[in-house]
């Protein structure tokens, strides 16, 4: 049994936060990302993880900046022997890095050392990787270069959002931390430097990123658009207004190339919306508008109306 300081923020970390309630180590203290505002109200609401943690009865810290010199102290009367890191979303100093003797022990959605950085999921899709996985590894000063103490992988479906493969891996990348912490307290933990090769980046998301570019080809529309699913949300402008993209799916590639849609232009069938990329058409599934409900494709182009000639984007 080792004593735990567990820091996460969104709900993807609470299954490994209950895994480790419910195992037989003891998790001492929350550490998570203050409240904030959330949803069209902007209410202040607390984390999900925060909101486990007092579920469970676990003091809950909320520094604004683990560089806060009362965090260190608060952090240090736990007397933790690990700390358990998944998606906090804060940079931790060396100076609380070395806390715990056991160090900071990170379950990382990818297979490292490929899509260091906050986003890794996102730019797997992204990039077409079919195997992805999760990683624990010790926390160091550079960005999730650390020694690693167990992986696994995860096939990643051709049809794959963001958001199903990251729900996924959060459940079995509960199982995975847990190993880990129970070979740190047996000390048959035996991490290995990451190797030097394959080493890439996988920067934060913004909205902006997540405009979709009509010009590339269908096929990376198509990723893009499910990487950005449900966040921060595929997007596009029609008639100057912003519409949200859910994922799409190919058009058959026969009438593709006889049609010769233009990038972006919309076409009408009787029950689908099709959109010209750069090489051939894409099926539009759902859309979000501008401050209305999600609907299907078909439900949004009757309402609208749409004209011979109009373009996304």
């Amino acid at each position: 049994m080792v004593r735990i300081v567990f820091a996460g923020t969104p709900a993807l970390a609470v299954p490994s936060l209950r895994g480790i309630v419910q195992s037989a180590h003891e998790v001492v203290a929350v550490v998570t990302r203050p409240d904030g505002r959330t949803g069209r109200g902007q209410r202040v609401a607390e984390s999900a993880v925060s909101q486990a943690a007092n579920e469970f009865g676990i003091p809950v810290l909320k520094p604004s900046s683990p560089r806060e010199p009362s965090f260190e102290e608060d952090l240090s009367r736990f007397q933790a022997d690990a700390a358990a890191v998944v998606a906090y979303g804060g940079l931790l100093p060396a100076a609380v890095l070395g806390i715990p003797r056991h160090g900071w022990i990170n379950l990382h959605f990818s297979l490292l050392p490929a899509w260091r950085g906050a986003a890794p999921v996102q730019h797997a899709i992204w990039h077409g990787d079919q195997i992805t996985g999760a990683t624990t590894f010790r926390i160091v000063e550079e960005l999730d270069a650390g020694p690693v103490f167990g992986m696994m992988t995860y096939q990643i479906s051709p049809a794959a959002t963001s958001g199903e493969v990251l729900r996924n891996l959060a459940d079995d990348g509960a199982k995975l931390l847990l190993t880990t912490l129970d070979l740190i307290a047996t000390g048959q933990a035996r991490p290995e430097a990451q190797s030097t090769d394959g080493v890439s980046y996988a920067a934060k998301i913004s909205a902006g990123d997540a405009a979709v570019d009509w010009t590339a080809p269908a096929q990376s529309v198509d990723r893009q658009i499910r990487a950005c699913t449900p966040s921060p949300g595929a997007r596009t402008l029609f008639r100057g207004e912003r519409l949200k993209i859910w994922p799409v799916s190919l058009a058959a590639s026969g009438t593709d190339r006889v049609l010769g849609t233009p990038p972006g232009a919309i076409r009408l069938t009787k029950h689908s919306v099709f959109a010209g990329t750069g090489s051939g058409e894409v099926v539009l599934g759902d859309i979000s508008p501008a401050g209305k409900a999600r609907m299907d494709a078909a439900s949004w182009a009757r309402g609208v109306r749409i004209e011979d000639g109009e373009r996304l984007g």
